[in-house]
């Protein structure tokens, strides 16, 4: 079981930096699977019972200069790693203006993530700065715990407002309720709303478009013969969406949400080079029409 990777683009480890750090502010640990083609950052606490799930995908060739990796088997030729995402986004920190990153798994009385920054120097030898970061190598009886989420046919899809303006009105909506109502339609009208006995406070955003899904690999709707006026909704812990909002560091060109009446509400931004699906399961929605619970499907892809 080998790994070592090699990153020597400035622009490409800026851009692996801040998906870790995106990663690292939703979850404080998570699984690092590794393929011969691609990473991924996983988190897959049970969601039922209140935690957070992330699904973080990462070509390996947008990044990477360099790329090898033995797996524990042949026939299974892959890797899985429990990490602290945290440490591994500390470690880049230190690498802003690096000539070369060197990534690679090594056992230091303990298995490790082994960093090394080659940073510039005025003389003729190099500086180069080493994070080894702790690691559990998990067996493959449990693998089948880490695999993609599944987001089932959504009743609307619309394109969100800009995610900073977004967090903002979120923000200021944090201090009056616990739970954040999002209602959505086929015109591209969006309503972002809390309501308590004291107040009812609506947000309402227009135009702002809705996608078409005609691919046959893309999700497909359930929308078809919907009123296009009427409202798909969602109540959402107002706290675990502001995390997603917060920890938003890929810079998405696009994003847009799908909506399941009462049930679920998948938010998808695309931009360069990366996948994230981040859910966490909401509320139950007792006091909502026809759900037990609810859970938030968050989808976030550069490159595509």
């Amino acid at each position: 079981m080998r790994f070592r990777a090699k990153i020597v683009d400035l622009a490409c480890l800026n851009h692996f930096s801040r998906v870790v750090n995106t990663v690292a502010r939703l979850a404080k640990t998570c699984t690092l699977r590794l393929t011969a083609d691609k990473l991924y950052f996983i988190l897959s606490d049970k969601v039922a019972n209140g935690g957070v799930s992330v699904w973080c995908e990462l070509c390996q060739g947008n990044f990477f200069d360099e790329f090898q990796m033995e797996g524990v088997a042949a026939e299974h030729n892959e890797i899985y790693l429990e990490l602290v995402p945290e440490n591994l986004s500390r470690a880049l920190k230190t690498a802003q203006n690096a000539k070369t990153v060197k990534i690679k798994l090594t056992n230091k009385h303990c298995p490790c993530l082994t960093v090394a920054v080659e940073l510039p120097s005025l003389s003729s030898s190099s500086r180069i700065v080493t994070h080894d970061i702790p690691v559990g190598v998990i067996p493959r009886r449990l693998w089948n715990d880490f695999r993609e989420p599944g987001v089932p046919d959504f009743d609307v899809s619309i394109y969100l407002p800009v995610l900073k303006t977004m967090k903002s009105v979120v923000e200021r909506m944090k201090n009056l309720s616990n739970c954040i109502v999002i209602e959505a339609n086929l015109s591209g009208e969006m309503n972002l709303k809390i309501e308590t006995d004291l107040v009812s406070v609506t947000t309402h955003f227009k135009d702002l478009g809705n996608p078409p899904w005609a691919s046959d690999d893309e999700c497909q709707s359930s929308a078809q013969g919907r009123d296009l006026e009427s409202m798909a909704e969602a109540r959402i812990d107002i706290k675990k969406l502001l995390q997603l909002l917060a920890g938003q560091q890929v810079n998405p060109t696009k994003a847009l949400c799908n909506s399941w009446t009462a049930q679920l509400c998948c938010m998808n931004v695309k931009c360069f080079a990366v996948q994230i699906i981040y859910r966490t399961c909401l509320e139950p929605l007792s006091r909502m029409k026809g759900a037990s619970q609810v859970v938030v499907y968050v989808t976030i892809r550069t490159g595509v």
